[in-house]
């Protein structure tokens, strides 16, 4: 799980760092509103921690940056604890606002609480889109170029272990759990690759070189960016 923290005081970011780093998070820190929205632009993040006031701009500016790149879960971390800064933050949609000083152990409350409220809700969308790939999980229907592809039980359930975690790299074992209750015994190491190669065969337009489920090699797969 990758957090980036976007704070200029260089005591709070690395006391933060080191604290959520403790906690088994991957944390990247940020000085500036131009080497954040850099990074939410061109890697992934599972949540940000944004300083308000920041040397070139403001925390506001990169929450809409979050909101726009992937909807990424975003919490302020504010001086400011007066009704208009905190309204203003929630309005643009942010998750959650910690006014300074804080501690941290509710600092990493509020974490775990906004990431399970934006898994859960991630969890139960109906509609996945990418590029030319549709997945209706209401219906259980996944499209191609508008037209339906037909997957087994056990491809669907592997699709959609992968959607509902869009952007992680899952590892084998991950994967293996997610489809687990529908083939018990019978998944092994050997189910997830040949399913992987099916799933790529009916959704890829190059199935040998995919664009939709990639491999991260030494860790395994993932869907999205």
């Amino acid at each position: 799980m990758k957090i980036l923290v976007v704070e200029d005081d260089l005591s709070i970011a690395m006391g933060i760092e080191y604290s959520l780093g403790q906690e088994g998070y991957e944390v990247k820190v940020c000085g500036n509103v131009a080497e954040g929205k850099a990074y939410i632009e061109n890697e992934v993040v599972d949540l940000c921690l944004l300083d308000l006031t920041l040397p070139d701009g403001s925390g506001y500016e990169l929450c809409k940056v979050a909101k726009e790149n992937r909807d990424i879960p975003v919490i302020f971390l504010t001086a400011c604890d007066d009704e208009v800064n905190v309204v203003m933050g929630l309005d643009m949609g942010a998750d959650d606002y910690v006014t300074k000083p804080f501690r941290i152990r509710e600092l990493i409350s509020r974490i775990k609480s906004v990431l399970r409220r934006h898994n859960k809700t991630d969890s139960t969308k109906a509609i996945f889109n990418y590029n030319n790939i549709r997945i209706n999980t209401l219906e259980a229907k996944v499209y191609k170029n508008n037209k339906e592809v037909q997957l087994t039980a056990l491809e669907y359930r592997l699709l959609l272990t992968f959607i509902t975690h869009e952007g992680q790299a899952l590892s084998r074992n991950q994967l293996l759990e997610g489809i687990w209750d529908i083939a018990g015994d019978f998944v092994n190491d050997n189910t997830v690759t040949v399913y992987i190669k099916r799933l790529r065969d009916k959704l890829e337009d190059d199935p040998g070189n995919p664009t939709f489920i990639t491999t991260i090699r030494g860790i395994g797969y993932k869907v999205g960016r």
